[in-house]
């Protein structure tokens, strides 16, 4: 997991920790940093950043911080250099991943029922599996969840989710394909309803963000069904396009948080450090695997724990 990022930053500590770890006086090691071999060593780490899929404005602001707190460093005798340049780095990237603060767990605990949650996302990222993970997070709350299976457009989205349902045992709420996707989001939220089932999960079509049909089928959705949450599922291997593809969704009928898969199998890293910050939303789990259980709270310490602890997978 993000083993390119890593080897990236860790590239970068090393030659910058050599430049503040030469003199000796009155307690202090090191001199001022070199203004300009510092911005030769940034420059070559901002080029790290993007060839490892962070996202270029992301990029810059990470330089612009880790400039601001370097430049005039010294350290104190007996310090490691090194780590005090690891730990400016943590705490970058610590600060550019902290819009990720939201609950939603905690918010369906105290929220009126049903509780009525939008998965948006095009088709591969995951968003299936994803929904169904939630629904088995929602179990474990002592809940009952009810999927509504919107993707009238593809018989296979159908398919994929009667599978899940009926591993969980949770109620699946499906029309014929092709019928009109709001109308099972209506009847799904009038089944929670009736039957006193405490949250929805809608699935919606997962065609390119570009298509204008699609765009518009999701305004319906979101008219008809009112969602209290609305969630875009992003595949972590997507690199920079993952952006593009948050950015139109959201323009075009707006999303609450975001849910980032494959987070396992990424090895660059770039998505779960500039999503959050590009589209200004927190990332409130990562995928981290196929089975119901691989889906795990976002918090930053994790990303920054898989990228600096060499003994990471």
């Amino acid at each position: 997991m993000f083993k390119i990022l890593k080897e990236k930053l860790n590239i970068f500590k090393k030659k910058l920790s050599e430049e503040v770890s030469v003199e000796e006086s009155a307690g202090i090691i090191g001199k001022k940093i070199n203004e300009k071999r510092l911005d030769e060593i940034l420059d070559e780490f901002e080029i790290s950043l993007l060839e490892a899929d962070v996202a270029y404005d992301v990029a810059e602001e990470i330089r612009s911080r880790i400039r601001e707190r370097v430049l005039g460093l010294k350290i104190k005798i007996g310090t490691d250099p090194e780590k005090v340049v690891e730990q400016i780095i943590k705490e970058t990237l610590i600060n550019i991943l902290s819009n990720s603060n939201f609950d939603l767990l905690e918010e369906i605990e105290k929220s009126e029922k049903p509780y009525v949650i939008m998965f948006l996302g095009i088709n591969g990222t995951g968003k299936t599996t994803t929904i169904a993970k939630i629904a088995r997070q929602i179990q474990k709350m002592g809940l009952v969840p009810v999927i509504a299976a919107a993707d009238t457009f593809r018989a296979g989205a159908i398919e994929q989710l009667e599978y899940h349902a009926n591993k969980l045992n949770v109620t699946l709420i499906k029309h014929q394909p092709g019928s009109d996707p709001a109308s099972v989001a209506f009847d799904a939220i009038s089944h929670a309803k009736s039957k006193g089932k405490h949250v929805v999960l809608i699935d919606t079509a997962g065609r390119m963000q570009t298509n204008k049909n699609l765009i518009e089928e999701m305004k319906k959705i979101k008219r008809v069904a009112k969602p209290n949450h609305t969630i875009f599922v992003g595949d972590a291997l997507a690199g920079n396009d993952i952006i593009n593809q948050a950015k139109t969704f959201d323009e075009n009928v707006g999303f609450d948080s975001i849910i980032l898969c494959k987070v396992d199998a990424d090895a660059k890293g770039g998505a779960a450090i500039s999503l959050s910050f590009e589209i200004k939303k927190p990332i409130i789990f990562l995928g981290i695997g196929q089975g119901y259980e691989d889906i795990i709270k976002f918090d930053p310490k994790f990303i920054i724990d898989k990228i600096f602890n060499s003994t990471s997978p």
